[in-house]
């Protein structure tokens, strides 16, 4: 592991069972990720994104979700292998996650400042007075006045929910921010705002981040390096330069070929057709093959590993190492 390696995803699976079924919700999930920099996982609903994050952080259901294999470590220790005890002390001071929904990520019979004072109460070796000015502060650094800090959830707008979330997430200054699309639920102008909170607060604090989003525009003002996640497996993996400027696998090709584009005049985008495919009957070749509109028969017959194309840019396609049939 590299000096400056903080975080190593090693061929994570993970399973969820349901009426007897089972769900391949992460299928050999591997990436790193270095300190002070941050990494989007970009991908449809449903693609394991969330699933990947939660296993991190440890809060998983159990049951029905099992990891079936892989490590995830964290400066050398395997989170995987602590008990509940340990990650209990992880949770809130090494990594900290800001939820989707602001709405049902608070305790609406608590205040907010109570909230986040509890946090640095169970981390920080503080009196509780010590522990109340510091969650003050932390409202004031996301933009919310002190004398918020007594008010109840309901009193705030969705975007001021989602600075409390933030402001609580930060409170400890975490090595690790997992955002599991922290704008989805907000209005294009908080979008913004949140966005570039958590741009200078990442700077100030030195934080390394996991962004979980589907909207590429984030990730190109946000992300050093970018996973695609499809069908529970990254497909493509790169800088943020190697997958905006060279898409490789057709999965990726097709969401850029979804924006909108402000330079270019057509009558229709060029949507990627059909569906993810079932995760509880996932195809025995490339999961991507049965919309994939350049497939052959070898895509459908076997696993695709994936390939390196230069530095640390990897595609998981049998073209990807044929230029000309791109």
């Amino acid at each position: 592991m590299k000096d400056n390696q903080f975080l190593s995803v090693e061929d994570l699976v993970v399973e969820y069972t349901s009426n007897d079924q089972v769900i391949h919700a992460v299928n050999r999930v591997s990436f790193r990720l270095d300190k002070g920099q941050t990494l989007g996982l970009v991908g449809e609903t449903g693609a394991g994104k969330t699933t990947i994050a939660k296993s991190i952080i440890g809060i998983l259901p159990d049951p029905p979700a099992k990891v079936r294999g892989g490590r995830i470590l964290l400066e050398g220790e395997d989170l995987l292998q602590l008990d509940d005890r340990h990650m209990q002390k992880i949770r809130g001071k090494k990594i900290s996650m800001v939820f989707q929904d602001p709405m049902t990520a608070l305790n609406p019979n608590m205040k907010v400042g109570h909230q986040i004072q509890e946090v640095v109460e169970l981390h920080e070796n503080v009196s509780r007075k010590e522990a109340e000015e510091h969650a003050k502060r932390m409202l004031e650094m996301v933009g919310i006045p002190r004398d918020r800090f007594y008010e109840y959830p309901h009193q705030f707008s969705g975007g001021m929910k989602q600075r409390v979330i933030i402001a609580m997430a930060l409170a400890c200054k975490p090595d690790l921010l997992l955002a599991d699309e922290p704008t989805t639920a907000l209005d294009v102008t908080i979008q913004a705002q949140v966005l570039e909170l958590i741009k200078n607060l990442k700077v100030e604090q030195q934080t390394s981040m996991i962004l979980i989003t589907h909207d590429l525009g984030v990730v190109a003002g946000l992300c050093d390096y970018v996973g695609v996640v499809y069908a529970g497996e990254i497909i493509e993996y790169g800088t943020l330069e190697d997958i905006f400027d060279h898409p490789t696998h057709p999965y990726t090709i097709g969401l850029f070929g979804a924006l909108p584009s402000m330079g270019k005049r057509v009558k229709r985008l060029s949507p990627i057709h059909g569906l993810p495919p079932d995760p509880s009957k996932l195809p025995e070749g490339c999961s991507f093959s049965p919309r994939c509109p350049r497939a052959t028969e070898a895509c459908k017959k076997a696993p695709v590993e994936m390939r390196n194309l230069g530095g640390t840019h990897e595609c998981r396609c049998i073209l990807a190492d044929k230029p000309g049939d791109r």
